[in-house]
């Protein structure tokens, strides 16, 4: 770099240049976490302008600078910059609480020029600011965005950071570009990435009553089974995108879960804030249009939950686990109530105690990550390492409290009315205790994926005991 260039003070801008995010969502969402009553206070706030509102978000909430998804490569070269005796300030349209707490986080910067509640600090006004600091062409400019343009005509030169395709051309329009940096690889894998499409799986729990009772050859059943699978998996898919929008500071403290969109600002908070609400109104119409009213019911009761779930029972410890195993089991109880089967003590009885088995496994599982990182408590949740053995004893008796009432329910005349050959369902009995006992040595060896269920699916050998337990069904019938 020429000794002119070192003399020229470097701007910086925040939203999306310094962090993969904005920090208006994200102050937005910690309020909200805080609490939801906030809601309604937002629209007068924004009466004032974004300025305001930015502020009084700021006066409420406190920013983890440290918490947040910098743009490493943009980072790494600041610190060359800042080696090489250069100027540098942060200049963004976030409130000035929020800037300096990232400020102070970095490290890097002279000074910084954010809004101050009354003037939002972006385009035309960022411009105006930094001309009158630095004067005409006396500055040079790190930006991402087409807004951004307005403060490159002002400027020496352009430093284009993470901006999408044809900025680069309309930056060079106005001035030099000096250096350029890729963004993170988006699209829509990503989108359904954060919409955890995978994770759909876990509503084929809709079908285990019409398994169950021996249905899924009857065709209007099974159709109201399948309308309730793609009701629930949209309503599911609303809660995983406001779950993770609420745990971000938690998610990227957490080895696996850092990678998560939103959690990397690999995709736009803005994309949850639309897609979350939208995807529930889709689901709900769809269960008011082609579902009984129970199904509708359940549906409500388990998006009420979920919220309750990421609001704050997930830091209780133990509530969070039987909140988990009433989750997986409110799908069987959805199936139910969508095709009108009665739902039998054995199955809710089995399917709890199972749940609860595998909702431990889950906690079990991320402490164990946990301590491989020399952490001794789980980040945004009540349990701490100490508790690992205590953990596995309560997952593992509840795994096998399941199976006991499942013998039982072999040995109950019962089973009579659906099965030709009642004794040949004992053999489920020792194909669960071998799959219930190698998910906790897995998990014990920390081969575990965060969810369990997910783990079953994508595990042969848990494939192959599903198999050998429904060859055993199919030959008690």
């Amino acid at each position: 770099m020429s000794s002119k260039a070192q003399s020229i003070p470097l701007c910086v801008d925040l939203d999306g240049t310094l962090i993969h995010s904005d920090l208006l969502f994200e102050s937005f969402l910690l309020l909200v976490k805080q609490n939801p009553l906030y809601l309604f206070l937002v629209p007068l706030w924004l009466l004032g302008g974004k300025a305001k509102l930015k502020a009084e978000i700021a006066r409420r909430v406190q920013l983890n600078g440290a918490a947040l998804p910098y743009s490493e490569s943009f980072v790494d070269w600041l610190k060359a910059q800042k080696s090489q005796g250069r100027e540098i300030w942060l200049c963004t349209a976030s409130d000035q609480r929020m800037a300096q707490a990232v400020a102070h986080h970095v490290g890097l910067f002279d000074g910084v020029l954010a809004s101050d509640g009354q003037t939002n600090l972006s385009g035309s006004n960022k411009a105006q600011q930094l001309v009158q600091r630095f004067g005409e062409r006396g500055f040079d400019y790190c930006g991402n965005h087409h807004v951004d343009l307005k403060v490159w005509q002002h400027a020496r030169a352009a430093i284009v950071v993470n901006a999408k395709p044809g900025l680069e051309a309309s930056a060079r329009a106005c001035t030099q570009v000096d250096a350029v940096f890729q963004p993170p690889k988006s699209g829509i894998k990503v989108a359904l990435k954060a919409l955890r499409v995978h994770q759909w799986a876990k509503n084929a729990l809709i079908f285990v009553p019409l398994a169950a009772a021996h249905r899924l050859q009857d065709m209007p059943t099974l159709v109201a089974g399948l309308v309730a699978f793609v009701a629930f998996s949209l309503c599911a898919s609303s809660v995983y995108l406001l779950n993770d929008m609420l745990d971000l500071e938690a998610a990227r403290q957490h080895p696996r879960k850092c990678k998560r969109p939103f959690a990397a600002g690999t995709l736009s908070l803005l994309f949850g804030l639309v897609a979350a609400p939208v995807l529930l109104l889709i689901s709900l119409a769809l269960a008011l249009a082609l579902l009984p009213l129970k199904f509708l019911a359940v549906l409500g009761a388990y998006y009420l939950v979920t919220l309750a779930y990421s609001f704050g029972l997930k830091r209780l410890v133990m509530i969070d686990v039987l909140t988990l195993a009433g989750l997986y089991t409110v799908r069987i109880v959805a199936g139910a109530a969508a095709t009108g089967i009665p739902l039998s003590f054995w199955l809710l009885l089995f399917a709890i105690f199972i749940f609860l088995s595998l909702a431990i496994v889950k906690r079990y599982a991320e402490l164990l990550a946990m301590r491989k990182q020399g952490q001794l408590k789980a980040s945004g949740r009540g349990y701490q390492v100490e508790d690992l053995a205590l953990l596995q004893s309560l997952g593992s008796s509840s795994g096998y409290i399941s199976i006991l009432v499942l013998a039982l329910y072999v040995n109950s005349p019962d089973i009579a009315v659906l099965y030709g050959h009642p004794k040949v369902v004992w053999m489920l009995c020792p194909i669960m205790l071998y799959w219930v006992s190698r998910v906790w040595m897995q998990t014990h060896r920390g081969h575990m994926h965060d969810d369990p269920l997910v783990f079953a699916l994508k595990d042969r050998v848990s494939l192959l005991t599903g198999a050998a337990a429904a060859a055993v069904l199919w030959l008690a019938v």
